[in-house]
């Protein structure tokens, strides 16, 4: 492609925060200079590193912008890389991690089918400290905007790519935060935007054991209760249950293991006690933390959230008719306690229309309750124990934020 057919398509700009990751770093740089859409701008934020970082990033001068100089950490940095941006597209991409080919691509391709989308993001890779890959990243989903403020950070960062006038919008990375600003720039973003799955595999994750992400125990649970209060309204979401308490788990059975070989018999049966209680509290806030699972099915009741504002809504589905009972469904949607829609649904895909009133500055929540409900396990010879109701295909907006609002 010419520089100047390439100039004709949207500049996209990757920043990455780096500080001492010379061995990955490399890794990290190639995957994006060798992507194969022609027209990106990347900067790489370097806290002044010690090690070999800026000899190996200096080898690819005139390929990328770097900046090296001490920072407040990875927030700042990132912040720092995307004041410079030009692009109308940007991301960032951790100093340990990679992009796989054709993720800028794949990024673009749906920005531009998409126009009202603020966010992309994808599938990806849990990788090991070598590269090789360990598998899946398992909670990638459909976008589900309660579950992401309310319960669970399924989207993988390393996928995750931005409309500059989105990030405009909501603001810059909140520099306090250091182990969930990603959760939390993303909560801010659904709050105003619609977000849009890829099916491509676009990213990895590098685990290793002084990895940040892995390695913030006790200190990143408090961190995600504090971040999600404000979105919640309480210390306690499903989201600081789940993440918390599998820490609290882990951090136990750690200490557990210290304890001097005479007590390791009270410390294997409290270890046991205290598995089992974490272990219920984590499947207790799951099941309250959202049952739209990722295979599109619903239980019979669920929450769903929208972006801020007022107006018609509609609601998208399937009921099977191969399975008893589910002929006479019927499908309830509440805001506020109050009902909003409600209808008799035949077997088959079926739409449903409603309109939301309230504050256009808040993001309503909506009950949605099926009547009937069935379990895998007992009308087939699945092994599925989950009571379910219908697919869920989406929920939205009618019309566009802009036109709502217009």
């Amino acid at each position: 492609m010419s520089d100047e057919n390439a100039e004709a398509l949207p500049l996209v700009t990757i920043v990455t925060p780096s500080f001492n990751q010379g061995r990955f770093i490399r890794e990290t740089i190639e995957s994006v200079l060798t992507q194969d859409y022609p027209n990106i701008e990347y900067i790489v934020v370097d806290a002044a590193s010690t090690d070999e970082t800026a000899a190996v990033v200096r080898g690819y001068a005139g390929r990328l912008t770097f900046i090296s100089e001490p920072d407040r950490g990875q927030s700042h940095a990132i912040n720092k890389g995307f004041a410079r941006a030009r692009g109308s597209i940007v991301a960032w991409l951790n100093s340990d991690d990679v992009f796989l080919p054709g993720a800028v691509s794949a990024a673009v391709k749906a920005f531009q089918e998409h126009p009202q989308v603020g966010v992309v993001y994808g599938e990806g890779y849990q990788i090991a400290e070598d590269g090789t890959i360990i598998q899946r990243f398992p909670f990638t989903q459909h976008f589900d905007r309660w579950k992401l403020i309310y319960a669970s950070d399924y989207i993988l960062q390393q996928t995750v790519f931005f409309r500059k006038t989105a990030l405009d919008a909501v603001g810059p990375l909140r520099e306090d935060l250091h182990y969930v600003m990603d959760w939390e720039i993303l909560n801010r973003l659904a709050l105003r935007f619609d977000f849009k799955q890829l099916p491509d595999f676009m990213g990895s994750l590098r685990e290793y054991g002084t990895a940040k992400t892995f390695a913030g125990g006790a200190v990143r649970a408090r961190e995600i209760a504090a971040m999600l209060k404000p979105y919640t309204g309480t210390l306690f979401s499903p989201g600081y249950l789940i993440y918390g308490f599998s820490t609290y788990e882990r951090l136990a059975a750690a200490w557990f293991e210290r304890w001097p070989a005479w007590l390791q018999a009270p410390a294997r049966l409290l270890r046991r006690i205290s598995t089992k209680f974490c272990h219920s509290v984590v499947n207790y806030a799951m099941r309250r933390g959202q049952a739209w699972y990722r295979d599109g099915w619903m239980a019979p009741k669920v929450h769903v959230m929208l972006s801020r504002g007022t107006g018609e809504a509609v609601l998208r589905g399937r009921v099977p008719g191969n399975i008893a009972g589910l002929e006479r469904q019927q499908v309830t949607v509440r805001h506020h306690g109050r009902t909003i829609a409600r209808a008799d649904i035949q077997p088959g895909d079926f739409e449903l229309r409603f309109t939301i009133a309230g504050d256009p500055n808040v993001a309503p929540v909506l009950a949605i309750e099926a009547s009937q409900g069935f379990v895998f396990s007992k009308v087939n010879d699945s092994t599925d124990k989950r009571r379910l109701s219908l697919l869920l295909h989406s929920v939205e907006w009618a019309r566009p934020t802009e036109e709502r609002n217009a």
